[in-house]
């Protein structure tokens, strides 16, 4: 096979970002006068993007107002410290060097923004060509529109692109 474009998620899959997720919800939840939620609970809402982790982490009774208040709570705390805990997965990074001269991206429900400053920060970034994240589109994983955006993008044919993602 002459694999030519690797697409890879991100929590989970190239780094361990349960920790500082955990934290940052329950910072949120703490704000918010709550009580902690334990890792498993918070691990299992993880995956479908920031909005959906903070209302499934709030549950039910709150208004569009305070979840969008407590959107931007966890938004700027998970920033300040998403990498407090957080590093590559064992082996991740002599991983990325051996994939030579492919073409790498990373497809991931995480903001963007934060995406490309994990990437930075962990030292990676000029390895990959192409970062999207969960706001880059109208739809989040698992729609294939990032996906389809990133073929389209590397002019790089389905057969010859690869996709790695990894499940709580």
């Amino acid at each position: 096979m002459d694999i030519r474009l690797l697409i890879f998620d991100l929590d989970g899959t190239l780094v361990d970002s349960r920790k500082d997720l955990v934290l940052s919800v329950n910072a949120t939840r703490a704000h918010l006068g709550l009580p902690p939620l334990d890792e498993d609970t918070v691990s299992s809402y993880v995956g479908n993007g920031a909005p959906m982790l903070i209302q499934r982490a709030l549950g039910p009774g709150f208004a569009e107002d305070q979840l969008a208040a407590a959107l931007r709570f966890f938004l700027a705390y998970y920033r300040e410290h998403k990498l407090d805990h957080t590093d590559f997965y064992p082996g991740v990074r002599e991983a990325l060097d051996m994939f030579g001269d492919r073409t790498l991206a990373v497809l991931t429900n995480k903001p963007v923004r934060i995406s490309r400053e994990m990437l930075e920060e962990l030292g990676v970034a000029a390895r990959f060509r192409y970062v999207y994240g969960g706001n880059s589109f109208e739809n989040k994983k698992p729609h294939p529109e990032g996906v389809l955006s990133i073929l389209a993008d590397s002019r790089i044919p389905p057969a010859q692109a690869m996709i790695f993602v990894s499940w709580w």
